[in-house]
């Protein structure tokens, strides 16, 4: 039984990578970031357990990937390792970056093996350009670029990130105590993803696949008298709306639902249940936008829109254009990418008696191409 946690630190908000997709979700053929990074190091090496530390937004969506730990992480490194810290019951503990995504196994293999030689375990860079601290030269020899993973006595690094001091990494907090470090050889190719640039560097990552994903939306609302009604985020120039904790807008709701059946990120009713009051009455074109967002972040493009309006009334073709121009803005892409079809139940069950509307949608996801950015 090994005697090693891993520890991988993704809460971050990607402030320096300036994309629309977090860089924890960069796509490597159909596997997101983090999760090729988990699973290399799990063949590189045996863990009691692997802890994913992530942000409260990215932590349930992750869950539906792999069973790992997953723990939500803090306001900055060292408060995120902290809290996974809380869960680790073994003597050692290895800590990455997930940003830090092309760790040669090799690497690896040299930071487990030296555990016994100090309290903390180290990988390293030699220096190669002359180095000046302000105006002062220094001498490179006795410089080192400090990488990630580290490999950590556990009591130890707990004991040392009791400390107010902000440390910048595990061995700097374990020296704190005055305990000893050793270095080992760390590797080039375990460069960190930082900004955008960095792309040309982390040569391990494949293009993500060019698969299209799709998804499927279905709602229905009953009609409510003395409502204002609104329909693809246009409003209908009737007497009635329709019968909802928010606004009732049963065509967006369709597609919110496609969207994340594309996207396998669950339905509306876990993002936004109609149990919270923050929803009370919600306008349902924030919704949707908030949606597209949260779709971009996980590394996914909107492809295609196609839906069905299923009504005895309002008449749907006056306003299918104005539906077809707001949905395109709402969703970036083009108003072509955005059908719009309507038709009746003929007479048939509610529908039919004219007491609501359903809405059928089908959205098409591919992946964002970062070799592109």
């Amino acid at each position: 039984m090994s005697d090693i946690t891993l520890i991988l630190l993704g809460a971050g908000s990607s402030t320096r990578f300036t994309s629309p997709v977090k860089k924890q979700w960069l796509m490597t053929g159909q596997t997101p970031l983090w999760l090729h990074v988990a699973e290399h190091f799990e063949k590189a090496a045996d863990f009691a357990e692997i802890i994913l530390v992530t942000s409260a937004a990215d932590l349930s969506y992750m869950q539906h990937f792999a069973s790992y730990t997953y723990v939500e992480g803090g306001s900055s490194r060292q408060a995120s390792l902290k809290n996974a810290l809380e869960r680790v019951k073994t003597n050692h503990v290895l800590v990455s970056d997930i940003a830090r995504c092309c760790v040669p196994e090799s690497m690896i293999h040299r930071i487990i093996a030296a555990k016994s030689m100090a309290s903390c375990v180290v990988p390293t860079l030699a220096v190669t350009d002359t180095l000046y601290l302000n105006e002062t030269p220094i001498d490179r020899e006795q410089a080192r670029i400090i990488q990630t993973p580290q490999l950590s006595v556990t009591a130890l690094l707990k004991k040392a990130l009791q400390s107010e001091t902000l440390f910048t990494d595990d061995s700097s907090a374990i020296a704190s105590l005055g305990e000893k470090v050793h270095f080992v050889q760390g590797s080039s190719l375990a460069h960190k993803l930082t900004t955008l640039e960095d792309l040309q560097k982390v040569t391990c990552l494949k293009a993500p696949s060019s698969q299209t994903l799709t998804g499927f939306g279905i709602d229905t609302h009953p009609f409510e008298t003395d409502k204002k009604m609104f329909l693809c985020g246009v409003e209908i120039d009737v007497n009635y709306g329709f019968k909802a904790h928010s606004d009732g807008d049963v065509a967006i709701h369709a597609i919110i639902d496609a969207l994340l059946g594309a996207s396998g990120m669950g339905d509306i009713g876990e993002l936004y249940p109609d149990t919270d009051h923050a929803y009370a009455g919600a306008d349902s074109k924030a919704l949707l936008k908030n949606t597209v967002k949260r779709i971009k972040s996980f590394g996914f493009c909107i492809g295609n829109i196609d839906m069905t309006i299923v009504a005895e009334s309002p008449k749907i073709n006056p306003y299918k254009t104005a539906m077809r121009e707001k949905l395109a803005e709402i969703l970036e892409i083009r108003k072509n990418f955005v059908n719009i079809k309507a038709t009746t139940s003929e007479k048939l069950g509610f529908v039919g008696r004219n007491e609501g509307v359903t809405v059928h949608a089908v959205a098409n996801l591919t992946y964002l191409n970062w070799k592109t950015l």
